[in-house]
């Protein structure tokens, strides 16, 4: 029990240096052209449990059906009772901020046109697999790092309809969609 936590604790320490760096030197993303097409939003479902309202997205945006990819974040989950978004929790942190959840390294093979980051507090796993995730634009509140999101709002948590409202806003202005 004691090595455990030992070792637990270094895995921690690994993974805090790999996300210091990975915040200091962003991963370079592939040049591709304006226009969402595929978005990834990590969600933190201790603070925020109804993730099925980020499917108004491909209405909204005009994406295709399948455009959406959503991965949650719990403090602690049973593997072993059924989730309706896939998740990943603080016992999957690897070595050297690797992350051991087949479900996260599958959404981290991706590459999206926007990260949508819906979460407002500190979290560790959750600004590692953020960094991890390969964006052309990510997008989060205001509570957390900045040098996380490229666009910051300021909105509660829990006013989806509000975010989504000013998100869509920031994009047209930004002519990522179509208005």
């Amino acid at each position: 029990m004691f090595l455990k936590g030992l070792k637990d604790k270094f895995k921690l320490k690994s993974g805090r240096k790999f996300l210091k760096n990975a915040l200091d030197n962003p991963l370079s993303v592939e040049s591709r052209k304006q226009g969402i097409t595929s978005v990834g939003i990590l969600v933190d479902l201790d603070r925020f449990d109804n993730s099925e309202v980020f499917y108004q997205f491909v209405e909204d945006f005009r994406l295709r059906p399948n455009a959406i990819k959503i991965m949650g974040y719990k403090s602690y989950y049973d593997k072993n009772s059924p989730y309706a978004t896939p998740v990943f929790s603080d016992k999957d942190l690897g070595w050297n901020g690797e992350v051991e959840n087949s479900y996260a390294l599958e959404f981290l093979g991706k590459e999206y046109d926007m990260l949508v980051n819906y979460f407002n507090e500190e979290n560790f796993m959750l600004h590692l697999m953020s960094v991890r995730t390969r964006a052309r634009i990510k997008v989060g509140f205001a509570e957390v790092d900045d040098r996380l999101n490229d666009l910051i709002l300021e909105t509660p948590i829990e006013d989806f309809k509000t975010f989504k409202r000013e998100l869509k806003k920031y994009l047209k202005v930004f002519s990522e969609i179509e208005v």
